[in-house]
């Protein structure tokens, strides 16, 4: 508090903690306690709220596990949201490495442009321009086609696969930018230092540069698995008949059915594994929350 007045002031500090106060209690805090206490009241008639039939249960939550088909859907998003949490680390972390330590300085803001255009377009565009390219008879089935890596066209949009392809493409940066500063950080001369002790490439980045690098591995992971797991639009427009994502369940309980209560107890749910799932990842990595921040 003190090292905020000191460097910008009284007033200019004092506007600070005004909005940070304000985004946390009015559209953070707020919100999710009036979400949460309605996630225990029952889905009744306007004349029937405040009545002697409004009472709190654990009935909306009887709901999610009284549904055999609830529950798969919830355990099939929380495992696909890991695996694209996977492959986003799998592809984010090579091309970290090489635009930190490989790529000359001044090539990589041009590297970094080419991978920030597709963020210029919304995110509905993208997924609509995924389902043109995943199509039976798209341009991805033309091109294998073409150059005879495959003998019939490939139903793509079909099982989890379309949504695991949209989901890594949206929101693989959001490992790169973490993965990315974490390694910059690290200093080079700590590579050359085992590369001289004769350390294969393989135990230079498990023994340094991955031990480094977990804090941002970590916010990476964490941020792209919430990412996932609450996606709408991908799934929305990239699922097949034999897909579903909880988000659309949610959806479905808020706006279809009009059922807020049902909806929120859902929607806490999802809150509660997302939540699991950062704990998980802070202990694997060994990491605190402060880490993560950074």
């Amino acid at each position: 508090m003190n090292d905020l007045v000191r460097r910008y002031g009284a007033g200019l500090a004092g506007t600070f903690i005004v909005l940070t106060a304000f985004w946390l209690l009015v559209l953070v805090i707020l919100p999710y306690l009036y979400l949460f206490e309605n996630s225990f009241r029952p889905y009744l008639p306007v004349v029937d709220i405040g009545g002697p039939k409004d009472v709190y249960s654990l009935n909306n939550y009887l709901t999610f596990f009284e549904s055999s088909i609830h529950l798969r859907v919830f355990t099939l998003t929380i495992v696909y949201s890991s695996v694209v949490t996977v492959l986003c680390f799998a592809i984010a972390y090579p091309l970290a490495y090489y635009l930190s330590k490989v790529a000359s300085s001044a090539v990589v803001p041009t590297l970094f442009l080419l991978l920030l255009i597709p963020l210029w377009v919304s995110e509905i565009l993208r997924s609509f321009a995924w389902f043109i390219i995943l199509a039976l008879k798209g341009p991805l089935n033309f091109g294998l086609l073409g150059l005879g890596i495959i003998d019939q066209p490939v139903r793509w949009m079909s099982g989890f696969r379309s949504i695991i392809i949209g989901l890594v493409y949206t929101y693989v940066l959001f490992m790169l930018f973490p993965v990315y500063n974490a390694v910059q950080s690290l200093d080079t001369n700590q590579i050359e230092a085992a590369e001289d002790l004769g350390s294969p490439w393989w135990r230079t980045h498990w023994r340094v540069i991955l031990p480094h690098a977990k804090p941002g591995i970590a916010s990476g992971a964490v941020t792209v698995f919430m990412l996932s797991a609450g996606s709408i639009l991908v799934p929305t427009l990239l699922a097949s008949t034999t897909s579903r994502w909880f988000t659309e369940i949610i959806q479905q309980w808020m706006f279809e059915s009009q059922d807020w209560n049902t909806g929120s107890a859902y929607a806490f749910l999802l809150m509660l594994a997302c939540t699991i799932f950062v704990t998980v990842v802070m202990r694997l990595f060994r990491v605190r929350l402060s880490d993560i921040a950074k």
